[in-house]
């Protein structure tokens, strides 16, 4: 499986000028995303140059994988830790994290919360308490500095009422390429998003909220057009994942799909001068 997926990823070429419908893409260069095996849980490692940001931190109780895969790829230190949104499978183990060797720089989360408790405190404050970390809001229309590319955030645009719309997405350009992050986002966010034009082409997509059928609309998936589609999920933890509905829709659009839970470790996917190269690690 994993010669077959390099034969045929590898061979996938992406724009390195004007990409159809979206912005121009940064030639030259590699970025890479690892898409960390956590289970149901998102955890993706984005590297381009000396830049290098975790994109959530997956459960608590599977924190000893994500470390593991850390320290396997030679992580000391991270310039950001970015959390999409307060729920548990992308905070849980960001405490641990921040207590460990690995020296972090930043930690962003989104501008817009919704407890699910009265009075619940938001899972990133409380966990940088005791820390010299603090939060740095973030929402549609900031930009992250990334070296050899550009890390944009696309939304959210205004605050919801249901907090998987108040994900942070965001748009990697690099290597010749690029990586649509969409965290939890449901249909409301994606029509926001897609409404107000922010939602455009990128070669690979992280598939919204673990391939549950709330999200990753036809409307998505046609904007977008991407060569690989990347799931972050665990079938025996949430059985409704990834939606049959989803997974119909990539396969009419021929879109080929990586799944973290047919991983050890995780998907890593390369970016390197307009070329995309997917690995089951």
């Amino acid at each position: 499986m994993k010669n077959l997926w390099m034969l045929v990823l590898a061979a996938m070429m992406i724009c390195s000028a004007a990409c159809p419908g979206g912005a121009k893409a940064e030639e030259g260069g590699e970025m890479t995303l690892l898409a960390v095996n956590v289970r149901k849980g998102d955890a993706l490692l984005l590297r381009s140059g000396e830049s290098c940001y975790l994109i959530d931190t997956g459960k608590k109780k599977n924190y000893d994988a994500l470390y593991r895969v850390l320290k396997e790829n030679g992580i000391t230190r991270l310039t950001g830790v970015i959390l999409t949104h307060s729920h548990s499978d992308h905070t849980g183990g960001l405490k641990q994290l921040v207590k460990s060797d690995i020296r972090i720089e930043h930690v962003y989360t989104s501008a817009f919360f919704v407890p699910e408790e009265e009075d619940k405190e938001n899972p990133v404050i409380k966990a940088l308490k005791k820390t010299d970390l603090k939060p740095e809001y973030l929402k549609g229309g900031d930009v992250l500095p990334l070296d050899g590319g550009k890390l944009e955030v696309l939304g959210p645009l205004e605050k919801s009422e249901t907090e998987n719309c108040n994900s942070l997405v965001l748009l990697a350009t690099g290597g010749g390429g690029s990586i649509l992050l969409t965290g939890d986002m449901e249909f409301p966010e994606e029509r926001s998003l897609l409404n107000a034009g922010r939602i455009l082409h990128a070669d690979v997509l992280k598939i919204a909220n673990h391939g549950e059928g709330d999200a990753t609309s036809d409307q998505l998936v046609a904007a977008v057009s991407p060569s690989l589609a990347l799931i972050s999920t665990n079938t025996e933890d949430e059985p409704d994942t990834p939606d049959p509905r989803v997974m119909r829709l990539l396969g009419t659009y021929g879109i080929p799909v990586a799944q973290t839970q047919e991983t050890e470790s995780g998907v890593l996917v390369t970016l390197r001068n307009g070329e995309i190269i997917t690995e089951m690690k």
